[in-house]
């Protein structure tokens, strides 16, 4: 759609103008325009660099018109999340938030944690998020030190939601999920928040 887009607008607007600029040359009427200015090849030459410059830059804008619903989607969705926002903030200041629960199945249960040096194991432990969506509603698997694991999948599967329980963000509503101490994990993010330069700067 994109490619679709760029097309219209840098080749089709410019199509377009010399099309409507060769009208009185080439078209249908063009023996009466010839007539009416006696067959002066200077006068074609200055209407069509005249008309030519005016007719382009209007097909273009026109062209840029018409791809400006990108523009009108993005701050469609800016203007969304600011006022869902900004609905937050006024209950929280008048002191009635209650965040919006899909499901509380999972809600009502508690898991259990245990730490175990060199052992990573979740036994039938759902994942869900802070809003109640059960992302998986049974995860088992067992990694003991110096295995590896790849988690492959789509977006929105869950594969960031499992780091996030593992790492103490979201909590454990069932099953029973063995780490080893925290001081003996470490994650590293999906965006390298690492700034340019030394240490120093």
């Amino acid at each position: 759609m994109g490619i679709a887009d760029s097309i219209l607008v840098k080749y089709g607007a410019v199509f377009l103008g010399y099309f409507v600029v060769g009208l009185p040359v080439f078209g249908p009427r063009r023996k009466e325009y010839m007539a009416s200015i006696n067959y002066d090849s200077t006068i074609i030459v200055k209407d069509y660099v005249r008309n030519t410059g005016l007719l382009i830059n209007l097909s273009k804008a026109i062209g840029r018109i018409i791809i400006s619903y990108k523009e009108i989607q993005n701050l469609a969705g800016y203007t969304a999340l600011v006022h869902e926002a900004d609905n937050v903030l006024d209950e929280m200041n008048a002191g009635n938030f209650e965040r919006a629960i899909i499901d509380d199945t999972f809600l009502s249960g508690k898991g259990e944690k245990s730490i175990e040096d060199g052992k990573l194991e979740m036994k039938n432990v759902p994942i869900v998020a802070p809003n109640g969506e059960a992302v998986l509603k049974d995860l088992s698997f067992t990694l003991e030190q110096g295995m590896n694991l790849f988690v492959d999948g789509p977006n929105g599967c869950g594969k960031t939601s499992i780091f996030r329980i593992l790492g103490g963000l979201w909590p454990i509503y069932g099953g029973s999920m063995t780490t080893p101490d925290q001081k003996q994990l470490f994650f590293i993010p999906q965006t390298a928040y690492l700034p340019s330069g030394n240490l120093r700067d």
